[in-house]
């Protein structure tokens, strides 16, 4: 079974462009240079897709770090083993 760390990686690095190499989950928005309004857009469909989460427009645009996403769908009950 995929953990949930597993599908956000897997989901970032596609929305992002990133490889696996570039990938940390301790990445900011200032470290991801696709990481802009479109790539927003992007995330936010794939994390509703991938985790059934809607984030608000203001979740989504508040948005600076791997972390905050992580944070967010876990105070939201999807689970992220450490």
């Amino acid at each position: 079974m995929v953990s949930n760390r597993d599908k956000l990686k897997q989901l970032l690095v596609e929305v992002f462009l990133l490889s696996d190499d570039e990938f940390s989950f301790d990445l900011t928005r200032d470290q991801i240079e696709t990481w802009d309004s479109l790539g927003v857009v992007s995330l936010a469909v794939g994390v509703q897709e991938t985790f059934g989460y809607h984030f608000s427009p203001e979740q989504a645009a508040s948005l600076a770090s791997v972390a905050d996403i992580i944070e967010i769908l876990t105070n939201n009950n999807i689970p992220f083993d450490a």
